[in-house]
This record gives structure tokens, sequence and C-alpha cells, in this order.
């Protein structure tokens, strides 16, 4: 079993993982649980791996490049064309592996855990400095 390229649908818990070789045709069809995940990849050849983009695919990214793993991320819109058959975990998989080897496909780069800490102090700062509304006390009210 060569895999070149394979495509990850992260979850809470359980990740499913769609593997196909330099053919295409399919060799992995897999659920990991989160603990598993590294171990798995420690193991198999380096290869291609695709993931829909989320803070959680940074971190899971940086793990599977350390790895001396291809790692690319892609904003789900851009995968969402791909999907084949209903909305599932696996069918997720198979289309994130498919559109990861498309030429013109974008992608988002993999950020350090120093950028996405400023990105959420981003975030979060618009929603910290509204001014509160306060509710006005009636007349006779202390």
């Amino acid at each position: 079993m060569t895999m070149t390229t394979v495509g990850i649908d992260l979850a809470k818990n359980v990740f499913q993982l769609h593997g196909v070789d330099q053919h295409g045709k399919t060799v992995l069809k897999k659920k990991l649980k989160r603990h598993q995940l590294s171990t798995f990849f420690a193991n198999v050849e380096p290869c291609l791996i695709g993931m829909e983009a989320c803070s959680g695919a940074h971190f899971w990214a940086r793990t599977l490049g350390n790895l001396g793993h291809t790692v690319k991320l892609m904003a789900p819109q851009f995968v969402k064309p791909y999907v084949k058959t209903n909305k599932n975990d696996a069918a997720d998989a198979e289309a994130i592996c498919e559109a990861v080897t498309r030429p013109n496909m974008r992608f988002v780069s993999i950020k350090s855990p120093d950028q996405q800490a400023l990105l959420s102090l981003h975030r979060a700062r618009p929603v910290l400095s509204k001014p509160k509304l306060h509710k006005s006390t009636k007349s006779g009210d202390c």
C-alpha cells in the first residue's frame, strides 16, 4: 500500500481518513481516534495530507508536518464542490483528498501557536470593547 495523498476529516474525537495511491485508486478508508492519529502517521511513508482549515487543523498540520508529511489546509467552501454523496465524515474525507490534488486550489497558510493566539486576541477585542448597554431605570427606582 503506497499512499500518496490522504484527506482527513477532523472532528472532536474520531477522524475519518481517505487515502489514494499515485493512480488515484483508493487504498485507505479508516476511522481513527484522536490519540491514534500521530502514531498512525508516524508509521506511514511521507505523503500529501489535506485538511479543511480550522483552529484544530493548524495544530494537526504542525504535528504531521514535523513527521515529514506535506500538509495543506483548504477553506471548507472550496472543498464542498468535491463532495459526491450525502454529507458524512467519510464523504468529506474523500472530497478533501480529491480537492487537495487540484492544481488551482487555494490553500491556507499553516499558522504557528503565536499567530493563532494573536488572531484570537484580534477577534476578541471588538467583543470586549463594545459599550455595554445598561437598562434604564424607571423614575423613582434607586
